[in-house]
């Protein structure tokens, strides 16, 4: 169902026909008031379709318009591009791509001086030294112990097997 404003609007366009125009003209409180209203609204319409038409632009004038912003905008005048109402980016490629290329740089060269303050240290702290490797054939009759050392991977492995108790005096330091 429409609401009165939607009623009112199709009257005074004419598009209210039959059996709904003839319900809303009753309904109206002063139908000689409505009446001139719709005449006024009407009026007005015509009135502001004969004034308010743009301008058309030739072909020429379009031609010379985009010749004007071309020179312009080569010879560098930023300050006619913003009189003419066209907006200049706030970052521009190029100062974008600059902008970039520094930051870059700047992490690089924190990069270069953080990684140069601390070297790899040459021996580890947790690197142990295995001073005996020996095992008493009274306690473990059945223990061997093997060891790998690999130089390139900095690792020591003691294999110890068969092993009941290790002896206080195995110790690393």
């Amino acid at each position: 169902m429409k609401t009165f404003e939607e009623k009112w609007t199709a009257w005074i366009d004419g598009e209210l026909t039959g059996p709904e125009l003839a319900e809303f003209e009753a309904s109206l409180p002063d139908k000689a008031a409505a009446e001139a209203e719709k005449r006024d609204a009407l009026n007005l319409g015509v009135f502001l379709k004969q004034q308010l038409q743009g301008r058309t632009m030739g072909n020429e004038e379009f031609f010379h318009h985009q010749l004007r912003e071309r020179i312009a905008a080569d010879a560098g005048g930023a300050d006619v591009r913003e009189s003419s109402g066209t907006k200049r980016a706030w970052w521009p490629l190029g100062r974008l791509v600059w902008a970039g290329a520094t930051s870059l740089a700047i992490f690089a060269v924190c990069t270069v001086f953080v990684l140069r303050e601390k070297g790899p240290s040459d021996q580890s702290q947790y690197l142990s030294q295995i001073l005996n490797a020996r095992v008493d054939p009274v306690v473990s009759p059945n223990a061997t112990i093997s060891m790998f050392e690999s130089k390139k991977d900095r690792v020591t492995v003691l294999w110890v097997d068969g092993l009941q108790s290790l002896p206080s005096e195995y110790a690393t330091k």
